[in-house]
């Protein structure tokens, strides 16, 4: 019997979704042994293996920023976990930090728009005006990003005018801001006042954040959440998103 050029055999067809299906279950072995691999360079804080992972990841075509979500940011929970229970010290977290970014670098080209739909928010962060002080600002910023945020960095010395004109621009979840002197933080309140002055003060969360500031001196200023350090900065910012989000649902 012979077939028309245009029909295929029942087996023909069986073998092809067979082949198919084969190919998938493959790709998705292969990713999964590609992200254990990502978590582990991340928890040893290996800059030179998570670069190389990343671009593993890229060349087989595995989904960047599946390879962010299962891999890094996975890695990062960890590092925090472990920074939490004092096994690992700031030297520890900056080198995992700078090797997570690092890898971000080669993934962020391929990310297309699913970085920005998978976000788990938008934050625009910066070190309150009056303050040149960055370094725990960039800790921050780097556990945000390497834990699935968007981060919109205003740099040092922001004015508070500042701070809500980018998060207005770029329809930010959050304003998290930073001081490291106690003059410098007593414009916290400011913020938040300007905030609800210019009608915003619901649309925003707003952490705060730097040596000096306190729980309550968090409460007092208005803001929605504090962060004793960058661990704590991250999840808390998790948390205030998944309220927010119950929120939205309702």
């Amino acid at each position: 019997m012979c077939l028309s050029p245009d029909l295929k055999s029942p087996l023909t067809e069986t073998r092809g979704r067979e082949s198919a299906e084969g190919q998938t279950l493959r790709k998705e072995v292969l990713s999964m042994n590609v992200f254990e691999q990502i978590v582990e360079a991340t928890v040893a804080g290996d800059k030179d293996r998570c670069v190389a992972l990343a671009q593993q990841a890229v060349s087989q075509g595995i989904d960047a920023f599946q390879a962010l979500q299962e891999g890094y940011t996975k890695g990062m929970s960890i590092v925090g976990d472990k920074f939490a229970a004092m096994e690992y010290f700031l030297p520890e977290l900056l080198t995992c930090a700078d090797a997570v970014k690092a890898a971000l670098d080669v993934l962020r080209p391929h990310l297309g728009n699913s970085l920005k739909e998978g976000s788990l928010g938008t934050i625009v962060l910066g070190t309150i005006q009056g303050d040149i002080h960055d370094l725990g600002k960039n800790i921050v910023k780097t556990m945000l990003q390497a834990s699935g945020f968007t981060v919109h960095d205003l740099g040092c010395n922001v004015s508070l005018r500042q701070f809500v004109e980018k998060a207005t621009e770029v329809n930010a979840d959050i304003i998290a801001a930073s001081a490291i002197l106690t003059t410098t933080m007593a414009y916290m309140p400011d913020l938040a006042s300007l905030m609800k002055e210019l009608g915003v003060k619901d649309k925003f969360l707003f952490i705060v954040g730097g040596a000096p500031v306190t729980p309550e001196f968090a409460i007092e200023a208005g803001a929605d959440g504090y962060g004793k350090n960058a661990v704590e900065a991250v999840d808390m910012a998790k948390r205030l998103m998944q309220e927010k989000k119950k929120r939205e649902a309702k």
